[in-house]
Parts: C-alpha cells; sequence; structure tokens
C-alpha cells in the first residue's frame, strides 16, 4: 500500500518511517506541485496521502489542503500540523480532510488512526471534538443576522471562497473582475464580522452554504 507524504522536514520523515506498518510504503514530496503530479500519475494509486504542516507556510498549506481536497474529493488525507490551531482544524476538516494527528504520532497510535479513517470516520481526537461541537452552537446563534445579510452575488462569492478557490478563479468563475471579487470580500468581511478568509469559510461551511 502506497502513502504520499508531503514532507519537508527530515526529522518527521525519518519518523514516519519508523511507524508505519510493514505493509505501507512511503513515498515522499517536498513541493505542491509534486503532489499533484503525482496523484495524475496513472501508475501512482495512494491510499493516504500524509501532509506535514510546518510553521512557516502554515496558513497558505492549509489553504494548499484545502483545495487539494477539492480537486481529489475521494482521497483520503491526514494532516500532521506542527502547531495547534483550532480555526485551521475546523477548515480542514469542513474541507472534508479525513485526519488531523502529531507529526510525531506513535506508531499504535497511527496504526488506529489508520483503522478509524478507513472505517470511514474522522479521526481529530476527543478534545477537539468537543471544541467543535461548542464552536458550531456558538455559530449557530449568529447566523441569522450574518450571513443572511449577503447579496446573491456576495453569496455567490462567499461559496467560492469555502471551497478554498483564489480570487482569480473566483473572477473567472463570476466574469467579473478581481478587484470587484475584492470589493466584494470587503463588504462580506464587515457583513458577517469575519475578519479573513479562513473564518469566512468556516462560517460558510457550518450553514451548508456552500455546494
Amino acid at each position: 500500500m502506497k502513502i504520499l507524504c508531503w514532507n519537508t522536514d527530515d526529522a518527521v520523515w525519518e519518523h514516519w518511517n519508523q511507524v508505519v506498518g510493514d505493509a505501507e510504503s512511503l513515498v515522499r514530496v517536498e513541493r505542491l506541485e509534486d503532489v499533484y503530479d503525482a496523484f495524475k500519475a496513472a501508475s501512482a494509486v495512494f491510499k493516504y496521502c500524509f501532509i506535514y504542516l510546518e510553521d512557516q507556510s502554515f496558513s497558505t498549506q492549509v489553504e494548499d489542503v484545502v483545495a487539494l481536497r477539492s480537486r481529489y474529493p475521494n482521497q483520503k488525507i491526514i494532516v500532521f500540523p506542527n502547531q495547534t490551531s483550532q480555526a485551521a482544524a475546523l477548515r480542514l476538516f469542513s474541507a472534508g480532510v479525513s485526519g488531523q494527528c502529531a507529526p510525531y504520532i506513535g506508531k499504535e497510535q497511527l496504526k488506529l488512526v489508520l483503522s478509524v479513517v478507513d472505517s470511514g470516520e474522522i479521526w481529530g481526537g476527543k478534545v477537539f471534538i468537543q471544541q467543535l461541537i461548542q464552536q458550531s452552537a456558538l455559530t449557530a446563534k449568529t447566523y441569522d443576522s450574518e450571513l443572511a445579510t449577503l447579496s446573491e452575488r456576495e453569496l455567490s462569492v462567499t461559496q467560492l471562497i469555502a471551497k478554498g478557490w483564489p480570487n482569480k478563479q473566483i473572477a473567472l468563475e463570476m466574469d467579473i473582475t478581481e478587484r470587484t471579487v475584492k470589493a466584494h470580500l470587503t463588504s462580506i468581511f464587515k457583513k458577517t464580522n469575519t475578519k479573513d478568509r479562513l473564518a469566512l469559510a468556516l462560517l460558510a461551511k457550518s450553514y451548508n452554504t456552500t455546494l
């Protein structure tokens, strides 16, 4: 069984090789472009994709994973963030990521994670699940006064933001300029009381406003 690993950290890579089972074969890539190339290769079939989220480009990588998941919705992706971020975890799970684990996960724990993911469930840990429930409850109270205030155009932009689309792609899809997309976002952030694309995407995902 092949596992594609997007990993730029040698120490974490060495650890992964030590904790995977004998039946697993790890394939390492260090660039996002190589991940896409590996998935496009007709001869390459990966049961899982492990992604190490480094500190230096954490936010960018989170959005890269969302876009990757959108392109390959059937691929099981497990992320290994090097920092704790509730917002990022919500963003990734709402995009369909199968699991989140510590980079230096133990051998037996990883075995359990893969077993859970194989069964069709997600792995996030007890604490995360509790926080997710609390977050959903808090967000629900503000829905009527936030997303409900958006115009049809603004809601369309919000839906595409939740999919992880960049401004240029949104502009092409909606047949408007990037400048207009930015103007819509400024208005959307104000109306929904969100500070950035990540917060907006989480709000939209919470209420199934995306396709």
